[in-house]
């Protein structure tokens, strides 16, 4: 039984709390806000209305038919189930703060590599925008450090 239910037993941590189709749908639908860079809304809408989720897994319910005649979504039962636990909006959030994370590094290593590489332009191509050379992008700017190259951090 679960905490929540009015039993005495706290869950068991060891337990997924999602299966893991609802966990890699909800991964699909974090990734896809990060990618539209709507992370900051999302959560904002996500934290509102997340005592609501169960209602919203109703309101999909009701809305399958026509969804399924007109889409053909794979994953829809399982992002409706998803919702029906109260435990499943936290989960998305955490994703969405998660890649929106990883995200903002990468942007942020992008930014700086090409302000970098900028400063060698001559000044017709700097300012004017005219004749900009190609611009060939590392992959250590594209894709994160690995942790084994960085230093240990201290305890």
């Amino acid at each position: 039984m679960s905490f929540f239910r009015g039993s005495t037993q706290f869950p068991d941590p060891e337990k997924p709390v999602l299966p893991d189709e609802e966990q890699a749908v909800l991964k699909k639908v974090a990734k896809k806000v990060v990618e539209r860079r709507m992370a900051v809304p999302a959560i904002v809408f996500l934290e509102s209305v997340k005592p609501l989720n169960y209602i919203a897994s109703q309101t999909l319910v009701f809305f399958e038919p026509i969804i399924q005649s007109i889409f053909s979504f794979k994953d829809y039962n399982a992002f409706r189930s998803a919702l029906e636990k109260r435990e499943s909006v936290e989960i998305l959030i955490q994703h969405i703060e998660k890649l929106d994370s990883v995200f903002f590094a990468r942007e942020k290593r992008l930014k700086k590599f090409l302000k970098t590489e900028r400063k060698k332009w001559k000044w017709y191509q700097r300012w004017l925008g005219l004749f900009t050379p190609n611009v060939k992008i590392p992959d250590e700017v594209l894709n994160p450090p690995d942790e084994s190259d960085s230093p240990p951090k201290e305890q």
